[in-house]
């Protein structure tokens, strides 16, 4: 039990008590300070963080009262909330017991002590002692967490009108209680904007629960989503709680919903028109309150027509829509995209990397992404764990070659064609400033203006 009570300080007017103590508990804490002067107390806890302060009640002789050791009590506790504070007193009633653990103490021990009770009580309160620590260390990560979350647009970059039109759509959704349907490519952000409309509705500080409706197989789909009572089958040996009764009160994020088979459309279209589910093996109804966001990479407009998607579902999830754009239409947001995790990465992984060259920037908006913002993530997590250089170049970003251009729903160009788009684009980036656009290509000026006029540009 060596060293486990941690840092200890005993105030008493009485030397014997000080020496007594110092001489039990140092065998047990990491350090026994001792005080006779309680008006030390405010300095002592300003140059020292004790775990344990053992504190007599009474500091005036003939003085029972304990009154003294109530107003210590409040200022140390005061002073450092998160310690635990032990009174001691040789005059100990229920009353005055009462009083103290009211008034903030953490334990009450009369005087003289019991060795092995008085180094039982520390123990006990050491414990406690560390749970306060890690709930204060936890607190402060959930402050920082709710403080980055809280960004109105939390890792949602974007200068384009495009992009500009969704943060339009969320501000005037975000406060409604209105089924929004997100659709977009894989990786372009749908999850985010999810959030991004829980954290700017009414329902904030409720739960926001997240399903991937394509990961559930379909023989747990009821249980999922709307639980189970013991025995409903083999394995359901307790009752649970299915996700939409979790996320009651809150936000309820469906993703990838184009997955669900007709069965299962069915029985969620019949929940979202009573508001209310009933557990697998029960038949009691009960009532659920949930903001439902959806999200797909489909075209479920196509699936309505080839009867894969039931068309009265599609109208009840889909009272408001909102559209993400994939990143090859918003080359101009790329520079912002990867400024945003360049820096991330530099500092998750401690690298030397400053930017990337105009050269790279080139290949990077360029390229079609076809896994969109979380591919362009990954190739800048890459390139800086790869990279010994304060400067990325091009040839630090790696793209797989795709063996068909019909399988990422791209046309086939031939070389002019694609040099001519490339300028094209970076041409309109910068406002058709020649020099700017030759910098941004990594060419000269009259190279520039050769292969302009070589593509009638």
């Amino acid at each position: 039990m060596k060293n486990q009570l941690g840092k200890i300080l005993v105030i008493d007017d009485n030397k014997d008590i000080l020496t007594a103590a110092r001489l039990l508990l140092k065998k047990y804490s990491t350090s026994v300070h001792t005080e006779e002067d309680p008006q030390k107390l405010p300095a002592l806890l300003k140059n020292e963080n004790y775990d344990i302060i053992l504190l007599d009640m009474n500091f005036n002789k003939d003085v029972t009262s304990g009154s003294e050791g109530f107003l210590w009590l409040e200022e140390i506790l005061r002073i450092d909330p998160s310690v635990i504070v032990i009174l001691m007193t040789a005059f100990g009633d229920i009353d005055l017991a009462v009083r103290a653990v009211k008034a903030g103490a953490t334990d009450f021990i009369l005087k003289p002590w019991q060795n092995e009770k008085l180094v039982a009580t520390l123990s006990v309160a050491m414990n406690l002692r560390q749970s306060r620590l890690e709930i204060d260390k936890l607190r402060t990560r959930q402050q920082q967490l709710s403080a980055d979350l809280d960004q109105r647009y939390h890792d949602m970059i974007g200068a384009c009108p495009a992009m500009q039109k969704v943060f339009t759509m969320i501000d005037k959704v975000a406060q409604t209680d209105a089924n929004v349907l997100i659709m977009g490519e894989n990786g372009t952000g749908k999850e985010l904007v999810a959030r991004a409309l829980h954290r700017q509705s009414s329902r904030r500080d409720e739960v926001f629960i997240s399903v991937d409706m394509g990961a559930i197989a379909e023989t747990l789909f009821e249980s999922e989503l709307f639980g189970h009572v013991r025995g409903a089958f083999t394995d359901a040996k307790i009752d649970k709680s299915g996700r939409f009764e979790i996320a009651s009160g809150g936000t309820l994020f469906l993703d990838e919903i184009g997955n669900l088979s007709l069965p299962m459309q069915a029985k969620l279209l019949r929940v979202l028109e009573e508001r209310q589910i009933i557990r697998l093996g029960s038949n009691q109804p009960r009532p659920i309150d949930i903001r439902l966001i959806c999200a797909t990479s489909m075209s479920l407009y196509d699936m309505v027509e080839k009867k894969e998607f039931r068309q009265d579902f599609l109208y009840r999830i889909n009272t408001v829509e909102i559209h993400l754009p994939p990143l090859r239409e918003r080359p101009e947001d790329i520079p912002l995209l990867t400024e945003h995790f360049l820096n991330f990465y530099v500092k998750k992984y401690k690298k030397q990397v400053k930017h990337i060259s105009a050269g790279a920037m080139t290949k990077l908006q360029g390229y079609h992404w076809p896994g969109n913002i979380r591919e362009l993530r990954h190739a800048l997590e890459r390139a800086v764990i790869m990279s010994d250089k304060q400067v990325l170049q091009p040839e630090d970003f790696l793209f797989q070659v795709p063996r068909s251009a019909e399988a990422l729903n791209i046309n086939t160009f031939e070389l002019d064609d694609i040099e001519k788009n490339i300028i094209r684009k970076v041409l309109a980036m910068c406002g058709n400033n020649i020099s700017h656009a030759a910098q941004k290509l990594g060419i000269t000026r009259s190279a520039l203006y050769r292969r302009m006029q070589k593509h009638g540009l």
